[in-house]
Formats: C-alpha cells, sequence, structure tokens
C-alpha cells in the first residue's frame, strides 16, 4: 500500500465514522473550536444542532443491527442534503448526530432563524418514512423493512470564545433534551435562562443528596381538628432547612426528590420519625389517642417490599399502627390498582388507616375507588381556597363529601384558612379540618404547647 494512502486511512480511522462517513465525535470537536475563533473574528455567529432518534431502538431489536445500521447511513444522508458544504455533519455516537453551522451573520435574530429553519428541514426530512432493504435469515433472502422515525432536535447558538466547546455541547444536549421532553419529533433551542433553570436543578439535586446524607431535614406536624377546635391528629410535613438557602419549600424539592429516587429514603426517614413521635406521644394522656397522617409517594408504594418496611418501622419504634395513617394520592392509588388493592388491605389488617389525597384533581373512576379499602378522602386545598367565591370549587366539595358518605369513610379539608370556610364546610357535612385557621404547622414541641392549650 502506498504510504500515502496508508496515511489517509489512517485519518479516517481518526476522524471519522466508519459505517457512515460523517465526521466522528474527535473531528467535530476540531471543527467547533475553529468555528468559534473564526466567529471572533468575523463577528458572524454559529450553531449546533444536535438530534437524537425517537425511535431506534424498537428497530434494533425486531430486526438487528444490519437494519439499524441501514438506518443511521440513511439518516446521515439526509442531513448531509439539508446543509451547506461549509457546514459539518458528524456521528456523536449510537443514534446520536450533530450539525455544525457555521459563519451564519452578526443579527442575533437573523442567525437563530436560519438555525431554525436548517433544524425544521432536518425534522421533517427525517420524519419521512424510510424503506431498508436488508437480508434476512440463513439464506439471505432480501428482506423490505418500511420503519419510521421521527428526531428530538435541540440548538444551541454560539458566538465567539466566549464559552468552551464543551458547554456549548452541553446547551445543545440540554436542548434536545427538551424537545424529547416536549413530545418529541421537535425543535427546541436553549436559552440563557434554561441553562440558569438546568444548572439551579443540578445544584438543588446534589444539595438534597447532601441533605440525605446529613439529615438536614427536619418533620413538622400540621394539628387536624374537628368543629369543636380539638386536636384529633396530625399530618406528618417534611422540611428541609438549607445551610445557606435557608428553608427551601417542598413544592420545589419534592418533585426533584421523585425524579430522582431519593424520596425513598426521604419517605423512609419520615414514616420513621412519624412512628416515633407517635411512641412518644402515647404516653401523655394529653396526646395518646392522637393519630399521624404520612404522605406516601408512588415510588414507596411501588417497592415490593413497602408493606415489610411499614411493619417493621413500626416494631422499631413501638407506635401503635392504629394511630398511623398512610396517605396517598388519587394517581397513585389507582396507577395499578390490583396491586394497590392488595397491600392496602394487607396495611389495614394490622390496624392502619388510608387516606386518599388530591381526590378530585385527576380523572379517577368512581368504580375504581370504591374498590379501594379507605378510611378517609381529603378535601384538597386547591377547592378550598376559593370555596366562597368558586360554584365550581363548591360543587367538587360538595361531591367529595357525599363520595365519602356513600362509602362510609371519614372525609377532611385541607388549607382552611378562615372561620367563613370551615362554616361552609361544616354546612356540607365536612366536620374534620386541617390548616392555619388553628395553627400553622408545628415542630414536635410547639405542636404539643398547642395540643395542651386547645385541649384545656
Amino acid at each position: 500500500m502506498a504510504p500515502k494512502r496508508a496515511e489517509e486511512m489512517v485519518r479516517e480511522m481518526a476522524y471519522y465514522d466508519p459505517l457512515t462517513g460523517l465526521a466522528n465525535r474527535t473531528l467535530l470537536k476540531d471543527r467547533l473550536t475553529q468555528s468559534m475563533l473564526s466567529s471572533e473574528r468575523s463577528g458572524n455567529r454559529g450553531a449546533l444542532i444536535f438530534l437524537d432518534l425517537d425511535n431506534f431502538k424498537p428497530l434494533n431489536d425486531q430486526h438487528g443491527h444490519e437494519a439499524g445500521d441501514l438506518l443511521l447511513a440513511e439518516v446521515a444522508r439526509r442531513i448531509k442534503s439539508c446543509v451547506r458544504q461549509i457546514d459539518t455533519v458528524a456521528r456523536f455516537g449510537g443514534d446520536e448526530f450533530v450539525v455544525l453551522l457555521d459563519d451564519l451573520t452578526s443579527d442575533q435574530e437573523k442567525a437563530h432563524s436560519q438555525a431554525d429553519l436548517v433544524a425544521e428541514k432536518i425534522r421533517k426530512l427525517l420524519a419521512d418514512p424510510y424503506v431498508l432493504q436488508t437480508a434476512a435469515g440463513n439464506l439471505s433472502l432480501p428482506q423490505t423493512i418500511e420503519h419510521r422515525c421521527t428526531a428530538s432536535i435541540g440548538v444551541a447558538m454560539f458566538m465567539d470564545k466566549e464559552n468552551t466547546v464543551e458547554e456549548v455541547l452541553k446547551w445543545a444536549d440540554l436542548a434536545m433534551y427538551r424537545a424529547k421532553d416536549a413530545g418529541r419529533n421537535t425543535v427546541c433551542f436553549c436559552d440563557a435562562q434554561m441553562w440558569s433553570e438546568n444548572t439551579t436543578r443540578q445544584i438543588l439535586e446534589e444539595d438534597l443528596r447532601n441533605a440525605v446524607l446529613n439529615k438536614q431535614f427536619c418533620v413538622y406536624f400540621q394539628a387536624q381538628f374537628d368543629r369543636q377546635y380539638r386536636v384529633i391528629g396530625a399530618d406528618a410535613l417534611l422540611r428541609w432547612q438549607h445551610p445557606s438557602r435557608g428553608w427551601v419549600s417542598p413544592r420545589e424539592f419534592i418533585p426533584k426528590a421523585e425524579r430522582t429516587g431519593l424520596i425513598l429514603p426521604m419517605g423512609l426517614w419520615v414514616l420513621e420519625s412519624a412512628c416515633l413521635q407517635l411512641a412518644q406521644w402515647a404516653k401523655n394522656v394529653e396526646t395518646a389517642d392522637l393519630t399521624v397522617t404520612v404522605n406516601v409517594s408512588g415510588r414507596q408504594l411501588a417497592q415490593s417490599d413497602f408493606f415489610e418496611q411499614v411493619m417493621a418501622t413500626l416494631e422499631r419504634t413501638g407506635a401503635r399502627p392504629n394511630r398511623l395513617k398512610l396517605e396517598m394520592k388519587e394517581s397513585v392509588l389507582l396507577a395499578d390498582i390490583e396491586s394497590v388493592i392488595a397491600k392496602i388491605n394487607a396495611l389495614k389488617a394490622k390496624g392502619i388507616g388510608i387516606s386518599l389525597d388530591d381526590f378530585g384533581k385527576g380523572h379517577s373512576s368512581l368504580c375504581g375507588l370504591n374498590r379501594l379499602p379507605l378510611d378517609q378522602i381529603k378535601i384538597d386545598q386547591d377547592f378550598v381556597r376559593d370555596i366562597l367565591t368558586n360554584p365550581d370549587d363548591a360543587a367538587v366539595a360538595k361531591m367529595v363529601v357525599a363520595l365519602a358518605d356513600s362509602m362510609e369513610v371519614a372525609v377532611i379539608a385541607e388549607g382552611v384558612e378562615t372561620e367563613a370556610q370551615r362554616d361552609f364546610l361544616d354546612s356540607l357535612g365536612c366536620h374534620k379540618y386541617e390548616g392555619h385557621l388553628l395553627s400553622p404547622a408545628l415542630p414536635a414541641h410547639e405542636f404539643e404547647v398547642l395540643v395542651a392549650r386547645v385541649q384545656a
């Protein structure tokens, strides 16, 4: 082999993808570096388009890697047909492709439009049907495969060397995942706000992990009371005091804990803390008959050993099962109703109460609810907030009370803040409440003071 040809082959192996003939990751990063330097000199902007195929794995699983390779080669050809000679198309790995649009224009809005035009052109062309010719079986008979495959596309704009190559790639990758979250087969741009929000979420996730390790959480107790304002129980609420940010709202950190799976150790810790408190309160005549309600997430309930975890916690803490209520959201209870019913029946057989939260906010069937062995249904605070002024909210509250009566279960309203709200709920037949009308959520020792005061 001639030395020149050998040198060319080495270069191809180093810088090009052997399947598609496109630039590989190494060459793309080199081209992006050069583009950013050129942008610094010319003042023109560039764009990086990051795309991931939405329906690639099923093709591989059903027809094998040969069909997948044929699709990737056709995707590469279609993408190249949408761009200019000066642009770079690269296979980033697997079914991910990157397009570098070089030397657009100095005008920010026009450059954005140019990149959007190319991205949309690629998206539409990739969504067209694919007809793949491959061999089948040991006889290598030809097989025609018809396949549809869309792409989720993220776009990041850049100018000069203000940001690094890795940062621009991260922006485009983030925008691509936003496109997937938006329903796939779409184009999303990464802007400063999106990047800032993502950075904030990443920091929050890391802080949450540290909070679990360093036990930065505490449990507050929201008093539940009857029409005579006697405290009948408490809702155990997780609170987080961040070392530098102070108190972080549960609306901010609970969804993140759900997504990351951190809700599992956190939920178990809340259950343990609540049961320890129940055992302590059992020693005092003023608090011995109180119940404590603990929220259970869908991830917790889905665990195969959830029942065993609850029973082990009760045994370890010495709490009485009939003083504990587990509260679950409507959507969680009905997601896998057969499995849920079996778990709830096992818990109820031990004396543990079951409360339904968020009722009326989902789309459950009453037939499904009638099969659940509930002890209590909660009227959500979203309906209580405007119950005096919004006829629809009042109608939902009335419906919940009627349903609870028909199922012969208790009903309690959350978020009760005024006497007028309490009186209206009382007139509907709801005689148990929780909310700031009596007291905000309190740490255990302050809650005990409240109980002693109102029970006197």
